[in-house]
């Protein structure tokens, strides 16, 4: 009897065509020929296992440190943060968070459980996944200081276990084994006093909303901020709070955010991103180097 060829239907939602300006923090973006949202971590596996060995694939958060171009994403777009969403304790301080969780609800996580030292991850706009991917930070704390083990999944389904110690990791770069994207983490956090953490992630998202454009469309910081130096500053000294092109704006809060001031296109904010670089460099000599990363295909001229 020949074996089955039958392929299980994904339990998650799939969608075809879907604009990538719903799922970005920007408000940006083409469609992606395939968005998968997986139902849970089985489901992803499945799903994986189905995919065509060529087929393009894009992981995205919660759509935050990305810039989708107007042509969209030709490829499949995976996206974990409502089906890879758990959080538990494991004792000695441990929690297993998975890619989909935000970096926000995890800090808060760790406040009402009493552990101490996650407050800086209520300040990242993503999710763990992306996270761990980018080496994340805020506020003086960076995720991978707190790593201890990583679950990683590859594109045949496969899930691996992997300590920290299998990755270099760096300002805003994490370089590990090929072919594995995160699907969750294993973090240590010391002990605290659970009234003193919460408060402190309240003054952090306070102090966030007040020096960051927090209620208008961006995508976190664009820029790494160079060695022994701040982008924002070398921005500002170069005269570009409030420069527009179009509809995307060197933000006059922050001058290492650029907003979507109403209708701004993908290929007017990465217009914008080139024009900061290039002036930057011009009056400054210091080549900024962008944190946010620009995936898709440009739109044709007609729109297309």
């Amino acid at each position: 009897m020949a074996a089955s060829t039958h392929k299980p239907e994904p339990r998650g939602v799939l969608r075809l065509d879907e604009p990538m300006a719903r799922h970005t923090t920007w408000r940006v973006g083409g469609p992606a020929r395939v968005w998968y949202q997986p139902a849970d971590l089985e489901d992803l596996a499945a799903f994986l296992a189905a995919l065509a060995e060529g087929e393009e694939i894009v992981w995205v958060g919660l759509g935050s440190n990305l810039l989708v171009r107007d042509g969209g994403i030709p490829g499949v777009v995976i996206a974990p943060f409502s089906g890879l969403n758990r959080m538990e304790l494991q004792g000695d301080g441990q929690v297993r968070a998975e890619a989909g969780v935000s970096c926000a609800k995890l800090a808060r996580f760790c406040g009402r459980n009493g552990l101490a030292g996650g407050e800086f991850l209520a300040g990242i706009p993503g999710t763990v996944g992306g996270a761990l991917a980018m080496n994340a930070g805020a506020f003086g704390g960076e995720t991978w200081e707190r790593v201890v083990a990583v679950e990683t999944i590859d594109r045949h389904g496969r899930i691996r276990r992997r300590e920290a110690g299998e990755y270099r990791v760096g300002y805003r770069t994490v370089q590990g084994p090929a072919g594995e994207w995160f699907v969750a983490a294993h973090m240590r956090f010391p002990p605290g006093e659970t009234a003193a953490a919460q408060e402190n992630v309240r003054q952090l998202l306070a102090r966030r909303g007040e020096t960051q454009p927090t209620s208008q469309p961006s995508c976190g910081s664009v820029f790494r901020n160079p060695p022994n130096d701040h982008a924002a500053r070398l921005i500002e000294a170069c005269g570009l709070k409030g420069y527009c092109i179009g509809g995307a704006c060197v933000s006059d809060k922050h001058a290492n955010f650029i907003i979507n001031a109403g209708a701004a296109t993908a290929a007017e904010i990465e217009r914008l991103i080139g024009h900061v670089q290039r002036r930057v460099a011009e009056q400054t000599g210091v080549e900024l180097q962008t944190e946010v990363r620009i995936i898709g295909i440009a739109a044709t001229e007609d729109g297309a």
